[in-house]
């Protein structure tokens, strides 16, 4: 049997132990210890970790067994480990972190079931090897939700369609509307810390920067936040260290949603230049849930939805109309002033900031979307890999019009508007990544391989049909790939010159 020393920095840390394999021996041996290192193994005589699940954050997470329970069932063992080099406070908040989260699963686990359970908390002295000093652990330990986060999800199966945001979306603001009735707020939804059992239902797990909620009703703010959050789906109020409110929940879940829709990272979503998230040109969704997710990643939170009921709400309210009335108008009052962020921040992605201009506005952003100039441009790989398209594409359909019309003004009209037509899709984004390959390939077979169409590769006497348009088109990708090769390269000298 293997076990895992969690010690970090072992060298080698897994241990094979023959003798485990007899459960007698599993259940009654009193501690086993790791080979390289010392460090022992059995956590408390209770908890054997069997592999590592993960390193992140503040901690490293185990998959154990349990002795004491009949059928030794599995469970999360974490650890706290702080990475990079941190100070004696900011240290500390990490460990407050560590510990909060230990409270608040022993709080919310047993009363709600898509929340994991606290199974145990405790610290762990271990002997150093030089005598007479000791190394300090923390442990918890918390239920095992066997299957994967939405974060694997997306990256086995690609882009969610509505119906499945829908789904995640209606789940999870179950589990915040109970978060926030009990005083606090969750301040890290992201797609990794939603966890889809093997049987389909949704959890919501590390709640290591959850924050209670002091006022007196969960609707006020609370007092100054901490600088934890993940990059990318923090909101604006709360990247400046100020109060933090439930819709900066709801916030940090849009996010989440329209990167499941588009498949795309939080930093390609977000237009720093406007302050605003561009991401509807990447997503096939209906009206009524694009301007709730809308309303979700407004900069200011009163112009949000205040609750998680709200949005279930509008959800449910049939008609695009009533589906986000527009938010009232805040009120003018002076910004709070950015707190300092004693502690690190937990991934360095790109996010949004504040918009100056729309903090005083009552007025809810209109997608970007629609504005054309808003449409994402296209990278220097995209630019080449569609040049590439449209020359390949172009050769082949030479072949066919120019065999069947001739080099006449009517076979030359006829391929310009193809190639007119061809450009503008790509520029709409209507056809891109595999489409492109799909109908260079759907035409190359039609030209290729069916009768009577076969016959056209023999306009250029130099072999057999396929060869023939192979060249063919392939000369004319690499033409186009060196046209705009030259025109880009043109482009930016002369925006550097000018």
């Amino acid at each position: 049997m293997e076990v895992y020393c969690t010690r970090p920095g072992c060298p080698r840390p897994v241990n094979q132990f023959a003798d485990l394999d007899n459960n007698v021996t599993l259940k009654t041996v009193q501690q086993k210890f790791c080979t390289t290192c010392g460090m022992p193994l059995i956590l408390i005589g209770r908890y054997l970790p069997l592999k590592l699940l993960g390193r992140g954050g503040f901690g490293a997470a185990f998959l154990a067994r349990d002795r004491y329970t009949p059928a030794m069932r599995q469970c999360v063992v974490k650890q706290f480990q702080p990475s990079g080099d941190l100070n004696p406070d900011q240290l500390q908040i990490a460990l407050n972190l560590f510990e909060r989260e230990g409270e608040v699963l022993e709080e919310l686990g047993t009363k709600h079931p898509q929340i994991p359970d606290l199974l145990a908390f405790f610290e762990l002295d271990v002997p150093r090897q030089t005598p007479g000093k000791a190394d300090q652990f923390f442990y918890l330990v918390q239920e095992f939700i066997d299957g994967h986060d939405m974060e694997e999800e997306l990256a086995q199966k690609g882009r969610f369609s509505e119906e499945e945001v829908l789904e995640l979306l209606t789940e999870i603001l179950k589990v915040l509307k109970f978060v926030h009735e009990s005083g606090s707020i969750h301040r890290d939804i992201k797609p990794s810390n939603i966890m889809r059992r093997r049987d389909g239902r949704l959890f919501l797990l590390d709640f290591g920067a959850v924050k209670q909620v002091t006022a007196a009703a969960v609707g006020q703010p609370a007092k100054a936040s901490t600088g934890i959050y993940s990059m990318g789906y923090a909101p604006p109020e709360q990247m400046a260290g100020s109060v933090v409110y439930p819709s900066t929940d709801l916030y940090a879940l849009a996010v989440t949603c329209i990167t499941l829709l588009t498949g795309k990272q939080p930093n390609e979503l977000y237009d720093s230049y406007s302050n605003g998230w561009n991401w509807r040109a990447y997503a096939q969704v209906s009206d009524r849930l694009e301007a709730i997710l809308n309303r979700m990643l407004l900069p200011t939170p009163s112009q949000r939805f205040s609750s998680a009921d709200e949005v279930v709400e509008a959800l449910s309210a049939p008609g695009r109309r009533s589906a986000a009335p527009p938010p009232p108008p805040p009120p003018v009052q002076p910004s709070p002033s950015p707190a300092p962020s004693p502690a690190p921040q937990r991934s360095a992605a790109p996010a949004p900031t504040p918009a100056p201009s729309s903090a005083a506005s009552g007025q809810a952003h209109q997608p970007l979307a629609q504005s054309p100039s808003a449409r994402p441009g296209f990278s220097t790989l995209e630019l080449l890999g569609g040049a590439m398209f449209t020359g390949f594409e172009g050769g082949l359909l030479a072949i066919a019009l120019f065999s069947l019309l001739g080099t006449t003004l009517v076979g030359a009209g006829a391929w310009i508007g193809l190639l007119g037509i061809l450009v503008f899709a790509q520029a709409r984004r209507w056809i891109e990544k595999v489409d492109l390959l799909v109908v260079a390939a759907a035409t190359f077979g039609i030209i290729a391989f069916v009768p009577p169409l076969r016959s056209l590769g023999l306009i250029v006497n130099i072999g057999s049909p396929i060869p023939t348009v192979i060249v063919l088109a392939g000369l004319t990708a690499l033409i186009a790939v060196a046209v705009t090769t030259l025109f880009r390269l043109v482009y930016k000298l002369l925006s550097t010159l000018l």
